[in-house]
């Protein structure tokens, strides 16, 4: 049976063991740093928001960053820079898998 393919991906501002990750704007950090890989590539202002493929946001009161799989099709040198943020700070990470709630990857 071929893998169900992930929806997103979800940073979460914990770490693997229940601590609160700081400072406590880095979900808005690294999603700026990301804000230049969009759809249709960087556009004049386009820093000035952020991805949709890399949105802070927040679940259950957790800082999070949400990646969409889009991003790691379109430049996985910055899928990468995610994905090792989240390994070398520690940080729990789920997968949202089509009709199905956030399960984790760990």
């Amino acid at each position: 049976m071929p893998p169900i393919p992930v929806k997103e991906v979800i940073i979460l501002g914990r770490t693997q063991d229940g601590r609160t990750f700081r400072p406590s704007d880095w979900a808005e950090r690294l999603a700026g740093v990301m804000s230049q890989f969009r759809p249709g590539g960087p556009q004049p202002g386009s820093h000035l928001g952020y991805s949709p493929w890399c949105v802070p946001t927040a679940l259950d009161g957790v800082s999070c960053v949400v990646l969409n799989p889009d991003l790691r099709d379109h430049e996985v040198m910055a899928w990468d820079f995610c994905m090792n943020f989240a390994k070398d700070n520690d940080l729990q990470v789920l997968s949202s898998r089509p009709d199905s709630p956030a399960k984790s990857q760990a």
